[in-house]
């Protein structure tokens, strides 16, 4: 699954792993976030992330 990147700090958000700590299940494509996840080290909205070559 296709990894992202937060434009602002850098923090890859990773499908495999998710993010537990704000309650997204491993597994859990970058699409199928939620409109409200923002980026859990700075706050960034999806709207910030690119997809990781």
């Amino acid at each position: 699954m296709q990894k992202y990147e937060c434009g602002p700090c850098g923090y890859v958000y990773d499908p495999a792993e998710g993010d537990p700590d704000n309650g997204i299940a491993p597994g859990t494509a970058f699409e199928d976030l939620p409109d409200d996840w923002v980026c859990p080290v700075c706050g960034a909205g999806k709207e910030d992330f690119t997809p990781v070559e």
